[in-house]
């Protein structure tokens, strides 16, 4: 998820959808860079549930109700404010707002059998991804679905895309190696692994091959993608 610029607002993913943390400043400002980070990322917010941390700020419920309506016109959905102070709490409880995340489940035990595997920290993007979209993460990336000319998919590790890429994608950004790219159809416009750019011949392969590009001997290759 691309960072705010402002570092007074903090925004992550969450289990239910993105949380968003305020820091020291005034509500009116702080409200401000919020609402305008989401209109500058208009197409990666909508559709989304958004959670508020206040931390201290005392909210009243026209000021809540007001911030709730904006975000709603913007394609987001206020569901829960989280408050050290017991005001903004009421006033959330008003709104039929929760003032809690839900607890994590407990992990189920393995049975015998199962095999445990440690997951890695990964961005899922479940449409297609058109051009002016800029996605740029730490951990991996998984589209499912196009990736458009003049888009931009910047990842720590690795990117996988389920359909055709025709964008800009540059996995490894960290300077990993051993980072990948893969796709059910390779045609982007630029392709980069850590500090290697790929030159890409696609004369070579069959059209509509799904395609791997590795980094083999400091050069970026592309092989067949084929299950293992």
């Amino acid at each position: 998820m691309p960072a705010t610029t402002d570092r007074r607002v903090q925004i992550k993913g969450i289990r239910e959808g993105l949380l968003a943390t305020f820091g020291e400043g005034e509500w009116s400002e702080l409200q401000a860079v919020l609402l305008a980070y989401i209109q500058e990322q208009a197409a990666f917010f909508k559709g989304a549930r958004l959670a508020i941390d206040v931390g201290n700020h005392v909210v009243h419920a026209a000021e809540m109700g007001r911030l709730r309506d904006k975000l709603s016109d913007l394609g987001v959905s206020l569901w829960a404010v989280l408050s050290n102070s017991p005001v903004t709490e009421r006033t959330a409880q008003v709104l039929g707002l929760a003032t809690r995340l839900p607890l994590p489940r407990p992990e189920r035990a393995a049975r015998r059998g199962e095999t445990e595997l440690e997951g890695e920290n990964a961005v899922l993007v479940q449409r297609t991804l058109r051009s002016g979209y800029r996605l740029s993460t730490r951990g991996h990336v998984v589209v499912i679905g196009e990736v458009n000319p003049g888009a931009e998919i910047y990842a720590g590790g690795s990117v996988v895309v389920w359909g055709r890429l025709r964008g800009t994608v540059h996995a490894g950004t960290e300077g990993n190696t051993q980072a990948v790219i893969c796709a059910l159809e390779m045609a982007p416009v630029q392709l980069r692994i850590a500090d290697q750019v790929a030159v890409i011949q696609t004369g070579k392969r069959r059209k509509n091959e799904p395609m791997m590009a590795r980094l083999e001997n400091g050069q970026i290759v592309l092989e067949p993608w084929k299950h293992k």
